[in-house]
């Protein structure tokens, strides 16, 4: 149970001082989620990420043009727009003994004006001071001021994210309300590593970051911030460390296996497997006999033979009389991946199984009847593997394809198919250090760096979109040679947000009216099985042109595929594009990937492109990526059971990370149940970054 010192924090945002109904909405439409609304804790940890500092207060000739201040002035005359010119702006003159400015309101209330600035006046105003035609003005002032209300100013305010119709003073005064609910927290750091750092304590960084005295206060590099991402960092890796611990403690089944059948696998291919795929079997395989249950993650650049390495260790408990499964997150992958390995399987005796959503009732009877009886080896298919129906008669080992498009909790259900199910988790999107820390803490990891050999280089160019008429005219010169082209849209239909981009409908037509025929179209709002019909046509040449949305990023395989177009390249992420070029250059054909953008591009998508441009390394673009975007988007869309990060962000903070996980080691391995002083700290600040599901593995609870 949450311990009650935190019941405070987890009251609805409406009960905060000065949040209403109507400011608990919009509070809610900020912060809130599915499963409750805003609490007291969702404002504590939305942290401001600047500050309008209005300590100076200069005299009007010492003005700084573009800077913020506050200045005191009197008001000397309005100027209101000449009549019927309304959209003209309403001017007030205004001096101090130093000189004059004019404070500009477009569109205002006129009677809130002339109460606010009588003429004659003394006011304090604040806002941007900004020379115009040689005078000083100021637009629309942020606030007007008597000097009773100056003594009330905060000297620095926070700045923070919000949603339309709540306003900046409205959010800064729920947070300082949210502070004052900030019970008396135990100190869960240890104390060396705070004294080394000068890191305040929890409530103190608190304070300083929602009523901040300078704006260093809300400084991401700073103290007060850096505190927080680590005590978020470290609740990560200590519930990440949780769950191993537990995974550990659950003995596993050694499937030691005899090398017969992987013998011949690895005789039965048309090449030699690179020194990564011989180190990752070495390490699965070793994790495999060991009494221990696995969780390892295998990650490896695109076109870098993690399948094989799969198939290897699935033949591994084959050999020790027991079962595999393969599951991948689409239709179209589980056949892909079945279609691939079928021939090997064949012809070292394995038996594969193939099970989708769409199996006809009899196939589907079959198959699960082999299954449970053992006469299947290795079962190959999505979601449907783990539905409540399914039996195998001695699961040893499940294998999640790309592990990011699956909820954790779908991984565990496979897991429980089996006793003591072994599991490997696989991805071809390759993942920067930090993240893999972060998403996969609680696996082994194996890396696949190299290509086989033979794989030869992508050319990549990048072409503005005004040149589409000479890329359509050199896609007709490659289909005169034979060659397959893959031209990928970003979305489906037209929409308000995104009306410039050629929708993949749009633009299949307009290529089936130079082209005919030989132009399929796939995209995620067909059915399955006319999606199923396009990836099949293209795969037998019947068409040569395959117009797509982003559906063909992962794992499609055509050897024959020699051109990707990818349009409007600029709206992608550079992950994003790594995977689509990774589909072309997989056959003996010289290959070219041709991102096509719309000038002129911007600064980030200009790096993005550049990136592009330099390297295939997945390695390094996975870096480049968090760099440019920050962890939130890499892995894509973020799913149930990831944890995004509130205040933690890895291009700055990523450093912490190893720190924390090396924390978080430490302390199991000297306080296994949390139940010592830090302990029971620790377990507060789990409950706090809602790592609730950690405690629960907990045997004292």
């Amino acid at each position: 149970m949450r311990p009650p010192l935190l019941n405070p924090l987890f009251a609805p945002a409406t009960g905060l001082a000065g949040v209403g109904p109507k400011i608990g909405r919009l509070i809610d439409s900020l912060l809130g989620r599915n499963e409750h609304p805003a609490r007291v804790v969702d404002v504590l940890l939305h942290l401001p990420y600047s500050t309008l500092d209005w300590r100076d207060r200069p005299k009007l000739r010492d003005g700084q043009d573009g800077a913020m201040a506050t200045v005191e002035v009197t008001v000397v005359e309005h100027r209101p727009p000449p009549p019927g010119r309304a959209k003209q702006p309403w001017r007030v003159l205004v001096e101090d003994e130093t000189g004059d400015c004019q404070l500009v309101y477009f569109l205002a209330n006129h009677d809130w004006i002339e109460r606010m600035l009588p003429v004659g006046a003394r006011r304090w105003v604040s806002g941007k001071l900004e020379l115009w035609d040689g005078s000083w003005q100021m637009v629309h002032p942020d606030r007007v001021m008597t000097e009773a209300d100056l003594a009330r100013m905060p000297a620095v305010e926070p700045v923070y994210g919000l949603t339309k119709g709540l306003f900046p003073r409205v959010m800064a005064k729920a947070a300082a309300a949210a502070v004052d609910k900030l019970p008396m927290l135990p100190e869960w750091l240890d104390a060396a590593l705070q004294r080394e750092r000068r890191w305040p304590g929890f409530d103190e960084a608190m304070r300083a970051l929602h009523l901040p005295t300078s704006p260093d206060a809300v400084d991401i590099t700073g103290p007060n911030v850096s505190r927080l991402a680590y005590d978020e960092l470290l609740a990560g890796q200590l519930a990440l460390a949780l769950v191993r611990a537990d995974m550990r403690r659950l003995a596993g089944r050694a499937s030691l296996g005899d090398g017969r059948i992987r013998t011949k696998i690895i005789a039965a291919l048309p090449y030699q497997l690179t020194g990564a795929q011989v180190a990752a079997n070495a390490e699965i395989s070793a994790d495999l006999a060991s009494p221990e249950r696995m969780l390892r993650l295998l990650q490896g650049d695109v076109g870098s033979g993690k399948t094989i390495v799969a198939l290897i260790a699935m033949a591994q408990v084959v050999e020790a009389g027991r079962q595999a499964a393969l599951m991948a997150p689409t239709e179209i992958l589980a056949r892909q991946h079945y279609e691939r390995l079928a021939p090997l399987a064949e012809a070292t005796g394995l038996k594969l199984a193939l099970m989708t959503g769409r199996d006809k009732a009899s196939e589907r009877a079959r198959t699960l009847a082999a299954l449970a009886d053992g006469s299947v080896d290795i079962a190959i298919g999505t979601h449907a593997l783990f539905q409540e129906g399914v039996a195998f008669r001695d699961l040893a080992l499940a294998i999640v394809d790309e592990q990011h498009r699956f909820g954790v909790h779908q991984r565990l259900a496979l897991g429980a198919k089996g006793e003591s199910v072994d599991i490997l988790v696989m991805t071809a999107t390759p993942i920067p250090r930090t993240l893999v820390l972060t998403f996969f803490g609680d696996m082994d990891v194996s890396s696949l760096r190299e290509k086989p050999p033979g794989r030869l280089p992508v050319d990549t160019r990048v072409i503005a979109l005004d040149r589409l008429d000479d890329v359509v005219s050199g896609l007709e010169r490659a289909l005169k040679t034979g060659a397959r082209v893959y031209w990928v849209c970003p979305l489906v239909n037209e929409s308000l947000e995104l009306d410039e981009i050629a929708a993949a409908t749009e633009r299949f037509e307009q290529l089936q009216q130079r082209f005919g025929a030989r132009v399929g179209l796939v995209h995620g709002q067909m059915k399955g099985r006319d999606k199923d019909a396009a990836m099949v046509d293209f795969q037998s040449g019947a068409t040569q042109i395959l117009v797509a949305t982003t559906v063909v990023e992962v794992g499609v395989d055509v050897p024959e595929a020699s051109v990707m177009v990818i349009e409007h390249a600029e709206r992608f992420g550079l992950a994003q594009l790594h995977q689509l070029r990774g589909r072309v250059g997989r056959g003996m054909a010289k290959s070219s990937c041709l991102l096509l953008y719309k000038a002129p591009a911007g600064e980030l998508a200009r790096a993005r492109l550049g990136i592009m441009r330099e390297t295939e390394d997945g390695f390094r673009i996975a870096e480049e990526d968090l760099k440019l975007r920050g962890e939130g988007e890499v892995l894509g869309s973020r799913q149930s059971g990831q944890p995004g990060f509130r205040i933690a962000r890895l291009e700055v903070h990523g450093p912490l990370l190893q720190v924390a996980r090396d924390d978080a080691k430490l302390i199991l391995a000297t306080d296994q149940q949390l139940q010592k002083p830090r302990g029971e700290a620790l377990r507060v600040l789990l409950y706090l970054f809602e790592r609730d599901e950690a405690v629960r593995l907990l045997r004292a609870g």
